[in-house]
């Protein structure tokens, strides 16, 4: 499944930012004049059966990464949290990471965190939400709901330490226009609960009624390769199987991966 990846571009400050509040203009008007229904906080409606949880921690020592920043990062998970707790997803309605909380400004006490940029680490207001995008999506892959919307990450960044998912099993974000969104079209209703201890980023998604399905979630075709230019990539295919009540199977490709590594496949790398 090797796939050529062009080197990438470096463009001019100027032109980065006028492209980005171009389309974040554009998916604006989107949001406000198109025909959607979008999912908010509604607690009338009960949800008790549960469908899906899991949890990731949110410290990570880093290479080469000040945990100042991980400290930061704590802070602007607990509030993006606060705006997505208790969402409820009813039928026909899409679930939107951006419409619901809002830009991640100084203003509203966001604080500076990790970001990727043009293949950089580098410190940005908001940094981390990712790691809130990689678990919802997490989430919605072994739900019902239908991943309408995800971007992959261009880059993968560290080597694999501890890691509990497959690579690229996550969602990648940045204000407004490179969302995360899901679309409800059973007929049932799902909540989506969110909360932060000492040591994890937790959430779950619970339904109005029982799910009868089960889903499980494989990763194929792994592989690393260097492309033409000199540089390495990494490659992948995740599959969701949903087992219904009568043990039938049925797969689907939920999402392809391909990224351009900022490390050695070849070495021994460690996040310490």
């Amino acid at each position: 499944m090797r796939k050529n990846i062009e080197k990438p571009l470096t463009y001019n400050r100027f032109r980065r930012l006028a492209g980005k509040e171009f389309y974040i203009m554009k998916r604006k008007l989107k949001w406000y004049f198109g025909a959607t229904s979008w999912a908010g906080t509604n607690t009338a409606n009960p949800t008790k059966f549960p469908v899906f949880s899991h949890k990731s921690v949110i410290l990570r020592p880093l290479k080469d990464v000040e945990m100042y920043l991980q400290e930061n990062k704590r802070t602007n998970l607990s509030m993006a949290v606060k705006k997505l707790n208790s969402v409820l997803i009813k039928p026909g309605e899409t679930f939107s990471f951006w419409r619901l909380t809002g830009r991640p400004t100084k203003r509203k006490g966001y604080l500076e965190g990790l970001i990727l940029n043009q293949g950089k680490i580098e410190k940005g207001t908001g940094g981390g939400l990712c790691q809130l995008g990689n678990l919802l999506f997490w989430i919605f892959a072994h739900s019902p709901l239908t991943i309408t919307e995800r971007h992959r990450h261009s880059f993968d960044v560290f080597p694999d330490v501890n890691r509990s998912v497959p690579f690229g099993a996550g969602a990648t974000l940045s204000y407004n226009y490179i969302d995360l969104q899901v679309k409800n079209n059973t007929t049932n209703s799902f909540r989506i609960n969110l909360w932060m201890d000492d040591i994890f980023l937790n959430g779950e998604l619970l339904s109005e009624f029982e799910i009868k399905e089960k889903f499980r979630i494989e990763e194929r075709n792994h592989l690393f390769s260097q492309q033409d230019w000199g540089g390495y990539s990494r490659h992948n295919r995740i599959f969701k199987i949903t087992t219904d009540e009568n043990n039938n199977e049925t797969e689907e490709l939920l999402v392809e991966n391909h990224a351009i590594l900022m490390y050695s496949p070849y070495l021994n790398c460690s996040t310490e």
